[in-house]
């Protein structure tokens, strides 16, 4: 099979590595839609590797000992390799896990680990099948795309009567507009990127703030009568913009972090006696209203998919992806 590898500083390229096998309950999946995340960063920083990517969707095409599913079955591929039997995945926090499971080992394949590959190996219980009326790219949405922010307001139980203050329009912010339209929210964002700013106004933010800007908070309270945001969620991973929000959330408000790194100011948040999540993904059993919301936001979720590429085209994708001219990116492996 071809694998994505990153060959050296600023270069990518695929590589040729043995088919994996499937073994006991873990099953092989071929890769039909792969999201990009944040491996280009990897890519910018020439750190050679290969085994990258984990958001997928695609279909079953051989199986050992596994019954939830079968070969020729369309299904979505949640991220990392969770045991499927400790008290946190039983209870759907499988993103928490602190047993991952050594698939390599177990199966005696020498890969397979990776979405940036046209074959991946995934334990049975990590994979949902996707409804008919759902394309596999539109499926692959609820990883990353719109998953960390629909578990965000799952915390934070965003209604319509919210605004929904978001820092950071990379694809993960972009995906939280989405996620808050659906549910009748209000949503105003914080971004300097021309070009996501702009995409983040056609997705359904009402306004889109300049942090650079020395005004940006006391523009965000003019635009909620002076009260703030109701709930808020970090997606950029900056301190600064951690610290804005905090600034401009609603005393008691919600505030859910979903970007890495960063650090927060504590007095404010006693201070305005604000709840704060972190919210890395969300639990497996509610990811058929995830499917919900992505079928009722196709004409958006087209829009938040800015562009798709063959596999081979990786060096294209990762170079698009650090211009930040770009939503989300896809991967179609088998083109």
């Amino acid at each position: 099979m071809k694998v994505v590898a990153i060959l050296g500083p600023r270069q990518a390229g695929l590589v040729d590595r043995p088919d994996p096998r499937p073994r006991e309950h873990i099953v092989v999946v071929k890769v039909l839609s792969a999201p990009l995340c944040t491996e280009y960063r990897l890519f910018l920083e020439g750190r050679v590797s290969e085994n990258h990517g984990h958001e997928a969707a695609g279909e079953v095409i051989a199986v050992d000992k596994a019954t939830r599913v079968k070969v020729g079955d369309r299904v979505l591929v949640q991220p990392q390799n969770a045991c499927g039997r400790c008290a946190l995945c039983v209870a759907g926090a499988h993103i928490h896990c602190q047993q991952q499971e050594d698939v390599l080992a177990i199966t005696g394949s020498a890969a397979g680990t990776g979405t940036y590959a046209q074959l991946l190996l995934k334990g049975e219980h990590l994979l949902t099948p996707i409804p008919p009326d759902l394309s596999y790219d539109h499926a692959a949405m609820a990883c990353c795309g719109l998953g960390p922010t629909f578990g965000a307001m799952e915390l934070m139980h965003v209604d319509a009567f919210d605004t929904v203050l978001i820092t950071g329009f990379g694809p993960v912010g972009l995906g939280g507009i989405i996620n808050a339209r659906s549910r009748g929210a209000r949503v105003i964002g914080v971004d300097a990127h021309p070009y996501r700013a702009e995409l983040a106004r056609r997705l359904g933010a009402e306004a889109v703030v300049d942090p650079q800007a020395p005004d940006a908070v006391r523009h965000i309270l003019d635009l909620t009568d002076g009260c703030g945001a109701t709930a808020c969620i970090e997606a950029s991973g900056n301190s600064a913009a951690k610290n804005l929000l905090l600034e401009a959330a609603a005393r008691t408000g919600r505030v859910a972090l979903v970007g890495w790194n960063g650090h927060l100011d504590v007095n404010t948040i006693t201070a305005k006696g604000l709840t704060v999540f972190g919210s890395w993904h969300y639990r497996q059993q509610e990811v058929l209203r995830l499917f919900e919301v992505i079928r009722r936001s196709r004409a958006a979720i087209d829009q938040l998919i800015t562009h798709t590429f063959p596999m081979r085209q990786i060096q294209q994708a990762w170079e698009l992806q650090a211009s930040g001219n770009c939503g989300k990116v896809v991967l179609h492996p088998w083109e």
